[in-house]
């Protein structure tokens, strides 16, 4: 397994349509493993194959606990049913250092193939359903702050920007430990 680079805002790769995958194979079940390998090593909770550049309808994430993981790969994913409305306040790998609250579906059901090429219908709600629905729109070139007003938006990537522009900050241990 190997930790890929994940893309970040202005890459205009994130805004790529992902493309269906045809079979999975090989290579799909490397993309998988590295995926799950790279959001870990992130500390994410989801990541979608275009994050890495890679325009494959492809996602994976991990809404569990260190003590209860509860990985899931969805491949060609489609969300079959909607209920609710939820309010969350989402952040991404893509945008580091910013979040924004964002208005999603309480519930969703999402059929798909798993790492295996097995058809899978997942039904979720609470973080899961929100993560789903958050990596879903990354294969079809949507982040999070598309989904926000046009004031909201404008707000979060001045934030944005202003955090990529900060030098990162440095504790006086670290400091200490490198003298």
């Amino acid at each position: 397994m190997t930790v890929r680079t994940v893309l970040t805002w202005p890459d205009r790769r994130l805004l790529q349509t992902a493309e269906p995958v045809e079979a999975v194979d090989e290579p799909i079940k490397t993309l998988v493993a590295d995926m799950f390998e790279t959001m870990y090593a992130e500390r994410g909770v989801g990541l979608a194959a275009t994050q890495l550049g890679i325009p494959l309808q492809v996602v994976v994430l991990d809404c569990g606990t260190e003590d209860d993981p509860q990985p899931l790969a969805l491949i060609n994913p489609n969300i079959v049913e909607r209920d609710g409305e939820v309010v969350w306040n989402e952040g991404c790998l893509s945008l580091p250092g910013i979040t924004a609250e964002v208005e999603r579906a309480k519930t969703v059901v999402v059929e798909a193939l798993d790492e295996e090429g097995r058809q899978i219908r997942v039904e979720a709600s609470g973080l899961t359903a929100v993560c789903i629905q958050h990596e879903l729109d990354h294969l079809i070139g949507t982040l999070y702050v598309d989904r926000l007003g046009k004031l909201e938006r404008l707000s979060a990537l001045s934030d944005y920007d202003r955090a990529r522009a900060e030098p990162p900050r440095v504790a006086e241990a670290d400091v200490e430990e490198a003298r």
